[in-house]
């Protein structure tokens, strides 16, 4: 009986162990390689994780300091159940405060009047339970330079090309409208000068068809005199002498022969 229970118990401890260790599971936790701060300004430092488990108020963040000197890690920060915990401790003492939101799986801080001695490596360690294994680790390589000594930004230095390379383009359209719209004018101008200059060809005016009528049947031997073409104003109203375009009439010295 007892070389028949012992298998049993230790099949049920292996069990147990085997459970403990696929319950704590891993949390991943990230922050920039490197940042660099001018001095005396506040610094903000970036962390985020990543967890399979829902935040709850056993949620825990910390903040460990690592001097560039060497010499012992201290911690400094401390946050829990929406409630942050400053360990007073130099050189930091109470000029760190809460930055991020659980929630959102933020876990940044603030550090206000950064100094050169505060160079070196701070680590950000979240603790999610169970997920409490961190296998990303999140740890900064931070460095205070002197105000001005700030490089560029990558972003920055992008943003500066993208918004050159824009202006640029608007600069060309802009100069392709603008000979455009000047060209379109000077071309139309030409025309209309050369339309003006150029003499007009007028129709030879033909004899109204009733006029050729009664010419052609007036005998040839009792034509006399000159023919007179005129229009006869029919527009009513007063009586005018003038004579208008309205009727064509053929006045002629017409003799029997």
């Amino acid at each position: 009986m007892r070389g028949v229970g012992w298998p049993r118990s230790w099949a049920v401890s292996c069990l147990l162990v085997l459970g403990f260790v696929c319950a704590v599971k891993a949390i991943e936790v990230y922050t920039p390689q490197e940042l660099l701060v001018e001095n005396g300004t506040q610094a903000r430092l970036p962390c985020t994780f990543k967890s399979t488990q829902v935040v709850s108020s056993s949620t825990a963040v910390s903040w460990i300091f690592k001097p560039e000197a060497g010499g012992r890690p201290v911690s400094f920060f401390y946050y829990a159940g929406g409630k942050n915990f400053n360990v007073y401790v130099p050189p930091f003492n109470d000029r760190v405060s809460w930055a991020g939101d659980l929630n959102k799986k933020d876990a940044s801080i603030y550090i206000k009047n950064m100094q050169f001695q505060e160079n070196g490596t701070y680590v950000c360690d979240v603790k999610n339970p169970p997920d409490i294994d961190a296998t990303v680790t999140g740890e900064i390589q931070l460095r205070v330079v002197e105000r001005g000594n700030l490089p560029p930004s990558k972003v920055g230095m992008v943003a500066g090309i993208v918004i050159g390379t824009i202006l640029v383009v608007l600069l060309i359209i802009a100069a392709v409208v603008y000979v455009i719209y000047k060209k379109k004018p000077l071309d139309s101008g030409c025309s209309t000068a050369e339309s003006l200059m150029s003499p007009v060809k007028q129709a030879p005016r033909k004899l109204p068809s009733d006029a050729v009528g009664l010419v052609n049947s007036v005998p040839a031997g009792s034509r006399q005199g000159p023919i007179i073409y005129a229009q006869l104003d029919h527009s009513g109203g007063k009586q005018s002498n003038q004579i208008n375009k309205s009727e064509s009439v053929v006045y002629a010295d017409l003799r029997k022969s």
